[in-house]
């Protein structure tokens, strides 16, 4: 459901207006010359002095390719910036910070759920008047609800992520005489071929249940449609309907079949996300899996192999079930902010802008919903083919379903979701008792939520 965004007048000294016009140029989809360096009205840069802790579960070189954007805005602002690593919950970590009196300026939320049980809770603050003029600039008004809450926005989608993609080991493709798969029954039969050429097909990393909500939610959305598919996020329809048990059985003709997935199902299982990429690229044409499904962020972990983007891995959309269409489904982290400062709210204005996309655009791993940022910045052809789609489908996306859940069912580790399917993974015979098991959760999580 689309919220109407009500306009809304922060209170904001005249210091902090500086700090945010220094960043405003930027921040509103003008180049970057003119807002670097910019001084306040002592001559000085207008946040100097002042220190900000943003806190992120981002690691390895998604956390170093962040580090990059803040050291830049510490360049233009004279502010300190401290990364402050999270825990996944994130929702828990902050708790605890808040409880202990000592909350991060800012945060990034990777669920639209962990963001509407922050604002529930009355921990964020609304974004000020500079990081709401660069929203209505550079986003599509679905990116900006999607940070909103009742109608109050207090989220900047800095990080998307494009979640229907398949990439692939093109030595191994050619090889088997194989070609990119337009539906799941001809994905099926090109996996079968990769099969009989020698290689396992499918690497899956079963050990990070959150893949597993993604490999759900791509067959569910082409198979069942896009009012289901809300209907299911709301959970104003049951786990136990019958469109969900299609949707399994269709994920169980790859799940049944160890045989196609790289390691078998204990295998799998026991492979944790950044490795079902890395062996798709390792070991030239005799990698452990010839196909991995993930976003457009597995390049930066194709990035640690040898190969190539465009050469030696290719991606295809993921393919088409049944009489539906291709699935787009998104996700994406949004900054928000835990403080009322003129630091935190600088902070969102400037990663709203395209200045501030476009520094971890050229480090590859990254998309961006920003509507301004040039399409150059990004590294290769594949993903600038990869951020256009998403930018061209304008509204026509889903959120990640699992996202706009209650955390505790759609994105706590071992529990919830992510178990159910992991279970689901050892025994996808089992279709009615997984159902009855998301729903059992998935009805609890939403009683709690409904409490809060």
């Amino acid at each position: 459901m689309r919220t109407t965004l009500r306009p809304r007048k922060a209170a904001v000294t005249m210091t902090a207006l500086a700090a945010l016009s220094a960043l405003a140029l930027a921040a509103c989809g003008g180049g970057g010359g003119g807002a670097e360096k910019k001084p306040g009205p002592t001559g000085e840069l207008p946040l100097k002095g002042q220190k900000i802790e943003v806190a992120a579960v981002w690691t390895g070189p998604e956390q170093e390719n962040f580090t990059k954007v803040l050291r830049e805005f510490e360049k233009r602002t004279g502010a300190t910036v401290t990364f402050v690593p999270a825990q996944d919950p994130i929702v828990n970590f902050l708790g605890t910070k808040i409880a202990g009196g000592s909350p991060p300026d800012v945060a990034m939320l990777p669920q639209v759920g962990a963001i509407q049980q922050a604002a529930a809770q009355k921990w964020l603050k609304p974004v000020g008047p500079e990081a709401e003029a660069a929203l209505a600039a550079n986003y599509s008004q679905g990116w900006q609800e999607l940070g909103a809450v009742d109608g109050t926005q207090y989220g900047v989608y800095f990080k998307a992520a494009n979640k229907s993609l398949v990439w692939y080991n093109t030595a191994v493709f050619e090889n088997a005489g194989a070609s990119e798969p337009k539906t799941w029954k001809d994905f099926l039969a090109t996996a079968e071929t990769i099969s009989a050429s020698g290689v396992t097909p499918v690497s899956v990393g079963g050990a990070d249940g959150w893949t597993l909500t993604d490999w759900f939610e791509n067959i569910y959305l082409s198979q069942a449609g896009p009012a289901k598919y809300d209907q299911l996020a709301k959970h104003t329809i049951k786990w136990t309907d019958p469109s969900v048990a299609a949707a399994l059985t269709t994920l169980g003709e790859l799940f049944g079949k160890p045989a196609l997935i790289a390691g078998g199902t204990n295998g799998a299982l026991q492979t944790e996300y950044p490795a079902s990429v890395t062996q798709t690229f390792t070991g030239g044409d005799q990698p452990k899996g010839a196909m991995v499904f993930e976003g457009d962020f597995a390049a930066v972990n194709i990035a640690q192999t040898q190969a190539k983007i465009g050469t030696d891995a290719k991606v295809f959309p993921f393919p088409t079930v049944g009489s539906g269409t291709a699935p787009v489904v998104t996700a994406g982290d949004a900054a928000v902010a835990l403080k009322d400062t003129e630091g935190a709210q600088a902070l969102l204005a400037f990663l709203a802008s395209p200045d501030a996309a476009r520094i971890w655009a050229a480090e590859g791993g990254f998309l961006s919903p920003n509507k301004n940022l040039d399409p150059a910045a990004y590294p290769n052809d594949v993903q600038r083919e990869i951020a256009k789609a998403l930018i061209d489908a304008g509204d026509d996306f889903r959120f990640d379903m699992s996202d706009q859940m209650p955390q505790s069912f759609g994105g706590t580790p071992g529990k919830g979701e992510w178990k159910a399917l992991q279970d689901f993974l050892k025994n996808p015979k089992d279709v009615a008792g997984a159902q009855a098991r998301l729903e059992a959760d998935a009805a609890k999580a939403y009683r709690a939520a409904a409490k809060s």
